[in-house]
């Protein structure tokens, strides 16, 4: 997975590492083979810092003025054509897993979704396929950026590896 440094300032005043390693909000999906998410931090506002507050997130769709930072790994699409992927055992793990987003998953149409939120992603390894509604899709690689204005759109990894994205959710007032 990822590795999140978290600083912070000790009693006496000094900067210091207060933590180093894998982010606490992290999961490999068992119904989904090669699906991962990992919260890196979240903020609300006003933003000030904080002891980690990635294990109380309460929903994955940030309220305006809040922020959530993840990274999200996409398998390749072969995953969800393989005969013993469950579609509905993955559906559940997610809402389980990511409460907030996961609803807002349109189940007649896999991967599309439109959330509240002005998101900045960055790709930092595979290629992945921004599918948006009106039919235009934008592949990215990495190093490449995107600000998704919450439209209603779709992640795909067409390709044969993973593909991970980190992603800046910022909580909007209403749509673009």
């Amino acid at each position: 997975m990822v590795r999140r440094v978290v600083t912070g300032v000790s009693p006496s005043g000094k900067p210091v590492i207060v933590s180093d390693g894998e982010p606490p909000r992290t999961r490999q999906f068992t119904h989904t083979p090669g699906f991962a998410r990992s919260v890196v931090w979240n903020t609300a506002a006003p933003a000030v810092p904080s002891a980690d507050p990635t294990e109380s997130l309460k929903s994955f769709v940030p309220a305006p003025g809040e922020t959530i930072a993840l990274t999200v790994t996409f398998p390749p699409a072969s995953v969800y054509a393989d005969p013993a992927w469950d579609p509905a055992a993955a559906a559940g793990e997610q809402l389980e897993a990511t409460p907030g987003l996961a609803e807002l998953f349109e189940p007649d149409n896999p991967g599309m979704h439109t959330t509240p939120t002005v998101d900045y992603g960055v790709v930092l390894s595979g290629e992945i396929v921004l599918d948006l509604d009106g039919g235009e899709v934008a592949t990215l690689g990495p190093g490449d950026l995107v600000v998704q204005n919450a439209t209603r759109h779709a992640w795909r990894n067409p390709g044969t590896e993973p593909a991970t994205v980190f992603f800046v959710l910022m909580g909007a007032g209403g749509t673009a």
